[in-house]
């Protein structure tokens, strides 16, 4: 059986397409889904083949899994890129698998980054997925639970496909060594730090390589060293997609390092986020959020820093700004800590939902024409400016929330002064009362 995968000769094919494993023998990592007593190894041998969606980074074998399936079956495997089809390779291919069926033969087809695929083209597989009439195999290095619908999804079983290990990565090099440049002598330490920049991406792991080779093919000696691949590597760019959930992933564990006060994590996150192109102005956008969401009254000067920052870094940008958001990771992580805003929020939120058609008491109405005094807007409103202290025990919240707390200050920094002050506030509040009551 011929597929698209056939279209390249050896010869022009890069090293990692080359070395791209054609049974599941040679397939290196991934052992809980592949091991030999693995479910999903039983059914590739066996050639019953369900629907599945393959998640995982670039380079760990989600292709390559697909290919080996292709070579497997008995069935008429078909593939699609959703970067490249559109839908009348969709169309087409329904109607080749409508024939299949109906001369009693199943049809496969696997669709590469099923992700950018929209709403409408993935719901175009979904009746025939339902009806057997295809069985789909989806990739995607986006997390599938939020890039692919939710109805498609109910019907594929997702097999999550984790980095490579280093040790892996390292067994593949030496087996691209020893088939395709046996006469090169690469050290131990070289092949190893390949295996460490690629991140656990094979095919990252394989072009490092081929580079490092072609560069130093023209040599007398055949040797590579260490230092032949820090010049191969010196300009090496970082992983980072800024729409993709690994942006979400960065920002998640730079906001987590700050709260847990984890200045070195912190500090490394936002590196990796600068470095790879993320614009700063997100990343001051979010700090300032953290600001009061994490520390709130705690500190309240963290906002004032952090919106100073976001000027700063209005005024010069990247590179220059790296140290004024630098300062900023720091001085956050390292500040008292408090969610009681945060929390206070939410709790209010909830309750303005819940009684979002209950009316604001008329003594907080402003009366400002003649049938509003008549209907009792304003009546029996208190200016707290006329008593003493300023403070009445006037109640604001509409009766079915009388008595409702949602701000409690914590114990931490400056918001332990704030609970005193509340504290005080309450009993003035209460004596007021209790001398009301009296009278």
């Amino acid at each position: 059986m011929q597929t698209i995968f056939d279209d390249m000769t050896e010869e022009f094919m890069p090293l990692a397409e080359k070395m791209r494993p054609k049974n599941l023998e040679d397939f290196c990592g991934q052992e809980d889904l592949i091991g030999k007593n693995s479910a999903l190894r039983k059914m590739i041998e066996t050639d019953t083949i369900s629907s599945m969606i393959f998640y995982g980074s670039p380079g760990v074998g989600k292709t390559t899994l697909a290919r080996i399936i292709a070579e497997k079956t008995n069935s008429s495997f078909q593939q699609l890129s959703a970067v490249m089809a559109g839908v009348k390779d969709i169309k087409d291919i329904i109607e080749l698998a409508k024939f299949n069926k109906a001369s009693g033969k199943k049809t496969i087809l696997f669709v590469d980054e099923i992700h950018r695929f929209n709403k409408s083209q993935q719901d175009a597989f979904l009746p025939f997925v339902e009806s057997g009439t295809i069985i789909l195999i989806g990739a995607t290095t986006e997390n599938p639970s939020f890039e692919v619908n939710s109805a498609l999804l109910s019907r594929a079983k997702v097999y999550v496909l984790k980095n490579l290990k280093k040790r892996d990565i390292v067994k593949i090099l030496k087996r691209a060594v020893e088939r395709y440049y046996e006469k090169f002598t690469i050290e131990d330490d070289c092949l190893s730090a390949i295996a460490e920049y690629s991140s656990g991406d094979a095919r990252v792991a394989l072009n490092t390589l081929e580079n490092l080779l072609t560069m130093n093919s023209r040599r007398r000696t055949k040797k590579i060293t260490s230092s032949d691949l820090s010049a191969v590597m010196k300009d090496k760019t970082f992983l980072y997609d800024k729409k993709g959930e690994e942006h979400y992933n960065l920002i998640s564990a730079l906001h987590k390092s700050m709260r847990n006060s984890d200045v070195d994590a912190a500090l490394y996150y936002l590196a990796r986020m600068l470095e790879s192109g993320e614009n700063p102005l997100y990343v001051a956008r979010r700090l300032i959020r953290f600001s009061s969401e994490d520390i709130g009254l705690a500190n309240t000067n963290a906002l004032v820093q952090a919106v100073s920052t976001y000027q700063a870094i209005s005024f010069i940008g990247m590179p220059e700004c790296n140290v004024n958001l630098a300062q900023l990771v720091v001085y956050l992580s390292l500040s008292p800590k408090s969610n009681s805003l945060y929390t206070a929020y939410e709790n209010a939120k909830n309750d303005a939902i819940k009684t979002a058609r209950e009316k604001v008491p008329l003594h907080l109405r402003n009366a400002t024409t003649k049938l509003d005094k008549e209907m009792g807007y304003g009546r029996g409103y208190l200016y707290s400016h006329d008593f003493e202290n300023h403070i009445t025990d006037m109640q604001c919240l509409p009766d079915v929330l009388k008595d409702r707390k949602y701000y409690f200050p914590s114990e931490s920094g400056n918001e332990k002064n704030v609970k005193e002050i509340l504290k005080r506030i309450n009993e003035m509040k209460k004596a007021i009362s209790q001398k009301g009551e009296k009278e």
